[in-house]
């Protein structure tokens, strides 16, 4: 069964803004699109967001076993991650914003090789294994079956938003790295939102699991 229409809506809305807001991995396409080119950069960012395949095979599968073993740890689980969540939440707000993107100075390197970059800095990081563990589940309804099939569904439905906004970042990486550059508040309030993205998910299950 598909994930509802109200379960791809809520998720990809998250999945989008969270992407968008300032963190190692968009800033560095846009360091990479800004430094080599357009399509370095985009080929740069496919990498990344591929990687996060890996976390959605391994949170599919801590979710598939958890429900099998039982529903109580899977409730412990989203409640841990929902705290987890609000803790991502609480340090996107207090931040200060003040990215930059820094476009010169890096080596020449292929698209092959700098795809393979992207993906393994994204595949071996744990922050983003922990992140996947913690965001996915908030978005599983129990009562709908199988929660490994709706895990895995919503990993690739954050894997796809990423090829798409990592793509658009690598090829306009000279304006929106200029933008971000000359706009130091951009960052700051791309991080409240952000920020207040996770406290909200992170609540809500909390209070209504």
């Amino acid at each position: 069964m598909l994930i509802s229409p109200e379960q791809f809506i809520g998720f990809l809305s998250a999945a989008l803004l969270i992407t968008i807001s300032p963190g190692p991995d968009n800033l560095m396409v846009l360091s990479v699109g800004m430094s080599r080119g357009r399509r370095q950069g985009m080929m740069f960012g496919l990498g990344c967001a591929l990687g996060c395949l890996s976390h959605t095979v391994l949170a599919t599968l801590g979710v598939g076993a958890l429900i099998k073993a039982s529903p109580l740890a899977f409730s412990a689980l989203k409640v841990l991650g929902g705290a987890y969540l609000i803790w991502l939440g609480y340090g996107a707000l207090r931040s200060r914003g003040g990215a930059r993107v820094e476009g010169a100075g890096l080596p020449d390197e292929s698209l092959s090789k700098l795809f393979t970059k992207g993906l393994f800095a994204n595949a071996i990081n744990p922050k983003v294994v922990l992140f996947f563990l913690s965001f996915l589940p908030q978005f599983v309804v129990a009562e709908r079956g199988d929660a490994s099939w709706q895990t895995a569904q919503l990993g690739l439905l954050f894997t796809l938003q990423a090829i798409v906004l990592f793509g658009l970042l690598g090829y306009f990486s000279g304006a929106v790295g200029a933008w971000i550059n000359r706009t130091p508040s951009a960052g700051k309030w791309m991080d409240r939102v952000a920020g207040a993205i996770f406290v909200g998910l992170g609540l809500r299950l909390i209070i209504a699991r």
